[in-house]
């Protein structure tokens, strides 16, 4: 169960397990993708693995064996923000705006580039991000609000662009339901990328949903090895049950397509063409992926991962990683972020092409429909209408 606390009081957030503070270095904790808890760019000390026999407090877990570490307990914290709707003006991006009803991600991906961001929250991108989150409870009037205002202008809101809204806390919280029931009534659209079989559960709005062609959802699969599977993204749902997701989506009516995503040079490259197979036999219409890159502390994360789990390849990988990166292991420049440049980034570009052409996916992108759009009544209005 998850332990509740308030943004504005995080003292009181109990750890009656292994609390991520104590953690220095690193090893595969069981169920989360970080294998240590490094300090954030804003931190004013850094920490590094010494145990020099005198600090019981701060332990190095290096040395320690996989079955003798305690489970690392998740906690929940509530943030109130004032505005739900992110902007954005990149010009390799579909959209310009999205919704995150959480910050950190409990499925734990090692890759994922959004891990940087619990750096201005004072906590670790390490295993801070996967087990320290901050939910967002007043998403929904947040978002009707702001729908209701007049100089609103509809287009399609993207969700899961930072982290996965159908993480596991969501069965609970249920903030992302009550976001689609907010759009779902002002018919707006909405585009959703997740990698977790949750999203099944509201099948309901998005069958509504696609009737009116308001809805299109990406289901992204890194790999189709089940273990490699649970030690890059060690609680997100498993390659072959993302699949089925892709199967009963397409069953009732939602357009969905594959998001390889993910791509990561020298582990999981070798696998584009049977992930679009597979994607394609499940129902999939459309294909994308995005090359993988490593900015600000999710560098020596991944460093640290591959260590941990493939000792062997490590440097091998991160190679193979620099090669599609102009020799860097991150790249934000727009147009070549998601692609990444160099003759290694075209071949895979060609590989993938090749593929998506030979399996019959669909290159027409699904457009949601903006016409059909209603404004939700502001609770400020209604109370106007009430007083007279």
């Amino acid at each position: 169960m998850e332990q509740v606390a308030t943004y504005e009081n995080r003292a009181l957030r109990a750890r009656p397990f292994l609390s991520s503070d104590s953690i220095v270095g690193g090893t595969a904790f069981k169920g989360r993708g970080a294998t240590s808890n490094i300090s954030g760019r804003f931190e004013k000390h850094k920490r590094t693995a010494f145990d020099d026999g005198w600090d019981d407090h701060v332990l190095d877990w290096t040395s320690v064996s996989n079955d003798d570490v305690p489970p690392l307990k998740t906690t929940v914290a509530e943030e109130k923000p004032k505005h739900i709707i992110t902007r954005n003006s990149s010009p390799d991006v579909p959209f310009d705006r999205s919704i995150n009803p959480y910050r950190g991600c409990e499925h734990g991906c090692v890759y994922c580039f959004a891990r940087p961001t619990h750096a201005f929250m004072g906590l670790s991108p390490g295993l801070d991000f996967e087990s320290k989150l901050f939910a967002k409870p007043n998403a929904a009037a947040l978002l009707r609000e702001e729908l209701a205002k007049k100089a609103y202008k509809v287009s399609p809101i993207a969700m899961g662009t930072n982290t996965d809204p159908y993480q596991p806390i969501e069965k609970t919280r249920r903030i992302t339901r009550s976001i689609l029931e907010v759009l779902d009534n002002a018919n707006h659209p909405v585009s959703i990328v997740t990698k977790s079989r949750l999203i099944l559960r509201d099948i309901d709005i998005l069958k509504s949903m696609a009737e009116r062609g308001l809805v299109k959802v990406g289901i992204s699969v890194t790999t189709l090895d089940h273990k490699l599977s649970m030690k890059m993204e060690p609680r997100a749902t498993s390659p072959q049950r993302r699949l089925d997701v892709i199967r009963l989506l397409k069953d009732a009516g939602v357009p969905v397509s594959v998001m390889v995503a993910p791509i990561i040079p020298g582990l999981t490259d070798v696998e584009i063409e049977q992930i679009l197979k597979a994607a394609r036999h499940a129902g999939a219409e459309g294909a994308a992926y995005i090359m993988m890159r490593l900015p600000l502390e999710v560098a020596p994360l991944f460093a640290d991962w591959l260590a941990a789990h493939f000792p062997d390849r490590k440097n091998k990988i991160l190679a193979r990683v620099r090669a599609v990166r102009g020799g860097k292991l991150s790249d934000s420049q727009f147009k070549r972020r998601m692609r990444g440049e160099g003759l290694e980034a075209d071949l895979l570009n060609h590989r993938f092409k090749n593929a998506h052409r030979r399996y019959g996916f669909s290159s027409d992108k699904t457009k949601l429909d903006c016409r059909q759009f209603v404004p939700p009544i502001s609770v400020h209005e209604k109370q106007m209408s009430l007083a007279l």
